[in-house]
């Protein structure tokens, strides 16, 4: 498909950005805005159950905290990556970083649950500008080529920020207390704040992709469809739900109260298993960049392996004859929900392609949607099928097995599709863009 765009001072934009040394450093003062977002975003998984006694609240009450966080996350992602193409990386990334630094300071001196509740919806208001804006930061600096392993990378160092809420925060709630905690840890939106207004460009210079001009609400509702139209953008949303899930659930809210109510162990055993899941992502993360990078045909395979793995690995635990399972099965269980993570990616692997560069920020606001909408509608089942049993939590970790065949169902339907267009775009080649300076400059639709 052809796309006018308006006239534009600087060159005509490469088919690939340059990458290279300040590539990295520009790119990393960026994915340092989401490592903050990450240490913010599961700081109550951690504290979930000092939350529940701090606010007086149930499981149900307790599950809305993280509920709301993502439902505001969620129903950002489509107005962030509109924004973003319009706006730009910077910006969103300062609005972002204001938000969910307020929104954590909030959450420090919250004395009630109405205004906690406040502080998360902040918070995740802010969350929400930072991932997709890292991803297009990416796809502005580096080649199309190391698209996979960037954005793998990116979700990698965001990962780490797990490792800060699972061995620092939680070993220093208990020695602080809750308002020097969450406090403190505010301090980090400043520091990015700062790295972000000194350092971060949104593009290498004479590397540009024209602006489009913004014609309003039909401009907004044509830049929706035509990125849902593309059926990479639909498989890419279905991956992200399919395989993010399971462990976002047991990370951000239900793994530290089944670990220790459930399952019999202490705070600091439980919390070392969630280690284990973050780190297994981490080395997961890059080995799937790598392979995914080189064997494009290798993505359906990891999302759909991942998924299966995780359903049994799931099943043995949660079903274990006598409901304690071994400490082997649990270490089992959060080595392969380590793979969520890393699988969720793949979801912007089949989108982005798909779509040219001024829809990359709309097309992967979709593809974002998928993980986070499945991660909060069983968040809340959980929560109420728990209150519902007794806590009995096998009944109401069963919800993930409804959520993984929805997935599944949805992205052996779109697998089809999704081959023929891509093979249509591989024979068809770079796309021409016309633009008054440069009428038959060249720009590669299948990268961003």
């Amino acid at each position: 498909m052809t796309q006018t765009h308006t006239p534009a001072a600087s060159p005509v934009r490469p088919t690939d950005p340059p990458g290279g040394r300040r590539a990295v450093a520009v790119w990393s003062v960026g994915v340092a805005v989401y490592f903050v977002a990450v240490i913010f975003r599961t700081s109550l998984g951690v504290a979930g159950l000092d939350a529940a006694d701090r606010f007086d609240v149930n499981a149900s009450a307790l599950s809305t905290f993280s509920i709301l966080q993502l439902l505001v996350y969620a129903g950002m992602q489509i107005p962030v990556g509109l924004l973003v193409d319009r706006l730009g990386t910077k910006r969103m990334l300062t609005m972002g970083i204001v938000l969910f630094t307020v929104g954590q300071l909030g959450f420090a001196f919250s004395t009630s649950y109405g205004m906690a509740l406040a502080s998360r919806a902040l918070l995740g208001c802010g969350d929400a500008m930072t991932f997709i804006s890292v991803l297009r930061l990416g796809t502005r600096w580096f080649p199309a080529r190391r698209g996979p392993l960037v954005a793998q990378l990116a979700a990698l160092i965001g990962q780490a920020g797990n490792l800060i809420s699972t061995l620092v925060l939680s070993r220093l709630l208990h020695e602080a207390g809750w308002t020097a905690v969450f406090a403190g840890s505010a301090a980090a939106g400043a520091v990015v704040f700062v790295l972000v207004q000194l350092f971060l460009k949104d593009h290498p210079e004479g590397y540009e992709v024209p602006a489009v001009a913004h014609r309003g609400a039909a401009y907004v509702r044509r830049q929706i469809a035509e990125s849902w139209a593309e059926p990479g953008t639909r498989l890419g949303l279905w991956t992200h739900f399919t395989t993010q899930f399971p462990a976002m659930v047991f990370l951000l809210l239900w793994g530290m109260p089944f670990l220790v109510e459930s399952q019999g162990h202490t705070r600091g055993t439980a919390g070392g298993l969630l280690t284990v899941i973050v780190l297994s992502s981490m080395v997961l993360g890059f080995v799937f960049g790598q392979v995914i990078a080189r064997h494009q045909a290798a993505r359906l395979p990891i999302a759909l392996g991942t998924v299966l793995t995780t359903a049994t690995a799931w099943a043995a635990t949660i079903f274990y004859p006598g409901g304690i399972a071994p400490m082997w099965l649990l270490v089992v269980l959060c080595l392969v929900l380590g793979a969520c993570g890393p699988a969720s990616m793949i979801g912007f692997d089949f989108g982005r392609p798909a779509n040219p560069p001024e829809r990359q920020g709309t097309a992967s606001g979709i593809v974002n949607m998928g993980g986070f909408v499945a991660s909060m509608t069983t968040l809340l089942t959980v929560g109420v099928l728990l209150d519902a049993t007794g806590d009995d939590y096998r009944i109401a970790f069963s919800s993930v097995f409804v959520l993984e065949a929805v997935g599944l169902f949805a992205i052996f339907r779109l697998r089809g599709p999704v081959a023929r267009a891509e093979a249509a775009r591989r024979e068809a080649g770079p796309i021409p863009v016309a633009t008054s300076d440069h009428p038959a400059g060249l720009v590669d639709s299948r990268q961003g």
